[in-house]
């Protein structure tokens, strides 16, 4: 399968790495030179008042900080899906559809009401060249296409569990299936 930005990565039982485990990643730019994404799954108890204060009554509930991933935490992005297609803001870099990205140096009065929601995120998910698609051939990652809400709903508990019962075939069956066989 060819990553694209906009897919999902979810990760497997087989992916052991703690910042990583249960977690679903929205990629956000897939280059020859490696890729980059966010933790959707993973709020903080951080309001996003408290460190960027005139982007809070821009962001969707919860509104609080996102952990993005294991790199670059003491940073942010900024994702978000557009009210209108033919009308992006200042500061906006699309990703895939309507999905994409805000520059948080953009003035948030410039970017509200263009804006149907908006997360941020502490820190992203980076893998370097051939990095990723090692993981996907060892079986650390599921590779899925995602929906336009899974980037903003309010409970995120469950968002891996939903997005793989939607999936086709045998993905689905994966979050179904009990961990002791003899259950069958």
């Amino acid at each position: 399968m060819q990553l694209a930005s906009g897919m999902l990565l979810v990760a497997t039982p087989a992916l052991q790495d703690p910042n990583f485990v249960d977690t679903v990643v929205l990629l956000l730019d897939v280059t020859d030179d490696g890729a980059l994404g966010v933790v959707l799954n993973r709020p903080s108890q951080v309001l996003v008042a408290d460190v960027l204060e005139p982007w809070s009554d821009v962001v969707a509930a919860p509104e609080v900080l996102f952990r993005g991933g294991p790199v670059g935490t003491d940073g942010a992005l900024a994702v978000a899906r557009l009210s209108d297609p033919d009308d992006p803001p200042v500061g906006w870099r699309p990703v895939a559809g309507l999905l994409g990205m805000v520059d948080l140096d953009t003035p948030a009065e410039l970017v509200d009401g263009s804006l149907a929601a908006m997360r941020v995120y502490a820190g992203y998910a980076g893998w370097g060249v051939g990095q990723l698609a090692g993981e996907i051939e060892e079986g650390s990652w599921y590779v899925v296409s995602g929906e336009a809400g899974d980037a903003f709903r309010g409970e995120t508990d469950g968002l891996r569990r939903d997005v793989m019962r939607r999936q086709p075939g045998m993905l689905a069956w994966h979050v179904n299936r009990p961990v002791d066989p003899d259950m069958n």
